[in-house]
Formats: C-alpha cells, sequence, structure tokens
C-alpha cells in the first residue's frame, strides 16, 4: 500500500538529485504495470512538467532515434545491452541528452564502461523496489561507480544489517534495511508479512544483501533467497557473475546454486554466449576465486529467463537445473 505522501515524496527527491526541469524530454520505454515506469519515470516529468515521449514498447530503432531530440531515457539493462549492439547509437545522437539510468537489475560493469566509449554519457544507477520506490542513485555530479548503486536519497535513512537489526560496520556484508517517507504504509490484507517485514524502530528489511563503503555508498550483493550456502561458505552471486562476464566470450551470466548431496549446495553458472565459447577458458577465468565459489558445472542457454523489467528469473533457473 502506497500513499500520496509516499508518492510525492519520492517524486521530489528524484527531481532534486537527476536535476529534473519543464524542458526536459523523457524517452518511456518501461511498462506503466510496473512501480519503475508508473511512478519513477513518470512522476519525474510530470512532477515538473516536462514532456515526454511515450513508447508503446521497446523498440530498439524507435528508442535510437528518439535520443537525438530528448534530454532523458530511464532503462533496465536489457534495453541497454540492445542499444550497445545498434549500429547508429554514438556520441552524436546523444548529444542532446543529459541523463541515462538504469535499475530494476544489475547492470553489468562492462556494459556501463562500453556505453561510455560509445556516447560519452556514463549511465546512472539507482536501488528501489515496489514497497520503497527508489532509496539510493549514484550522484548527478561526481563519480557513478560501475557495480554501485550510490547514495541514500535525501530523507531516507539506510543500514547494513545483521539478522537482529543490528547495524554492522562499512564493507561488511549484511541486510539492506530503510526507513523514510518514501516507505509503504504495509501488504494489502497481510498485517502477518507487514509485521515480518518491520523492524520495531521502523525499518524494512528489503531482502536485498550488500554492503555500505565509508562514504555511504551502496553495493548490492544480490537477493537473501538467492545467496547459495556450500559447504557451510557463503556464496554471493553477483561476485561470480562479475568474473564470468568479463570472460571471453560471454555475453551475459547468472550463477545459481543447485542441491548437492554432501556440500548442500553447489555453484552452477549459466552463460549466453556471444559468439564461440572455450568452455574450459571461462571456467578459468574463476580460479581467482576462493575454491568454494568457483562453478562446479557450466550450462550454456541461448537466453536467460527474464521478466517483464528485466530481471534474470534464478528460481526458473534452479527449477529447470536442480
Amino acid at each position: 500500500m502506497l500513499s500520496c505522501g509516499n508518492l510525492v515524496s519520492n517524486a521530489q527527491a528524484l527531481v532534486r538529485a537527476w536535476r529534473f526541469e519543464p524542458d526536459d524530454v523523457l524517452v518511456h520505454v518501461l511498462p506503466v504495470f510496473h512501480v519503475h515506469g508508473l511512478f519513477v519515470a513518470l512522476h519525474c516529468a510530470l512532477a515538473v512538467g516536462a514532456a515526454v515521449r511515450l513508447h508503446a514498447r521497446f523498440d530498439v530503432d524507435a528508442v535510437v532515434a528518439d535520443l537525438a531530440r530528448s534530454t532523458v531515457l530511464m532503462g533496465v539493462p536489457t534495453h541497454y545491452h540492445r542499444l550497445l549492439a545498434h549500429p547508429d547509437l554514438d556520441a552524436a545522437r546523444c548529444a542532446g541528452m543529459r541523463l541515462f539510468t538504469s535499475g530494476s537489475a544489475p547492470l553489468p560493469a562492462h556494459e556501463h564502461t562500453a556505453f561510455t566509449a560509445r556516447t560519452g554519457h556514463r549511465i546512472v544507477e539507482r536501488y528501489g523496489m515496489t514497497e520503497t520506490m527508489i532509496l539510493t542513485s549514484n550522484p548527478y555530479d561526481g563519480d557513478r561507480v560501475a557495480g554501485t548503486v550510490g547514495y541514500a536519497l535525501d530523507g531516507i535513512e539506510l543500514r547494513v544489517a545483521d539478522d537482529d537489526g543490528a547495524p554492522v560496520p562499512a564493507g561488511t556484508s549484511g541486510t539492506v534495511e530503510v526507513r523514510g517517507p518514501n516507505l509503504f504504509l504495509g501488504y494489502w490484507n497481510r498485517p502477518d508479512a507487514t509485521a515480518a517485514a518491520m523492524r520495531a524502530d521502523g525499518f524494512f528489511v528489503t531482502g536485498d544483501v550488500g554492503h555500505l563503503d565509508d562514504d555511504g555508498r551502496l553495493t548490492l550483493a544480490g537477493r537473501a533467497s538467492d545467496l547459495i550456502i556450500s559447504g557451510g561458505y557463503n556464496v554471493y552471486p553477483k561476485e561470480i557473475e562479475l568474473v564470468l562476464d568479463q570472460a571471453p566470450g560471454v555475453d551475459e551470466s547468472a550463477v545459481i546454486g543447485v542441491p548437492d548431496p554432501d556440500l548442500g549446495e553447489v555453484v552452477i553458472a549459466v552463460v549466453v554466449a556471444d559468439g564461440p565459447l572455450d568452455e574450459v577458458a571461462v571456467l578459468d577465468a574463476c580460479e581467482g576465486l576462493a575454491r568454494f565459489k568457483r562453478p562446479r558445472r557450466l550450462v550454456v542457454v541461448d537466453e536467460l529467463p527474464r521478466n517483464a523489467m528485466g530481471k534474470v528469473q534464478k528460481a526458473v533457473l534452479r527449477q529447470q537445473l536442480g
């Protein structure tokens, strides 16, 4: 349940953070049945009276054509992956653009770098969820660090905590928790679920795992539900995926745990190839990881299962490969 106050507070925080003005033109390619398209994108534009070029779906040719007469694009990693494959994407076409944002799923660091090389723009990665809308953003001015989701927005309190809700030191992994005027009122007709997700001091337990740098910048490791426990060791898939995505011939990857009678779970790497793939070389790229983190098996697929917002559906992979 989201109140008008929740929505207004987040729109105002984003307008300030992302410097929206009435002369902005938003290329809107996100589904409006989701908080990203319905609230985040549209509210930023409507709050200042900016123009919106509303696309019925993501057609890469139409989007690239619109970049030359627009100023803002909010997308998901799949969109940027497709844009990078388009021959007409270049700095000249993006000369009038001032802001590209990405969210709803992790943006691979190599695509972040490739996009900058092609367009001259550094994508602003941010973090949010339906219960909270946008929580953090890399800065409009300042370093936009690939693989991180930036700092808490104005008025939002954020901490990384242990299982009991006690904040952990900077650099230590824990569960991301949040409190602020953006926080939802609860789950509709589910008081037990609402109570289970809330701390006594008003912080909401997001279920996402991450760590804070000394200066408060947040890096996510993934969902707590995606955590792999192999031989008693905690394995965070994102760490392995970052290595796999840099391996020769790998276009994208997803790491899951599957049941194992000896270790409880073992690590499986699922990859999409962008050409001929040397599977031995891909696994060799993981040699720098601790032994318990290295994939025991490599599975090559044509595409990863995703939902409408581009998030990889790891539960589907676990069902298929477990």
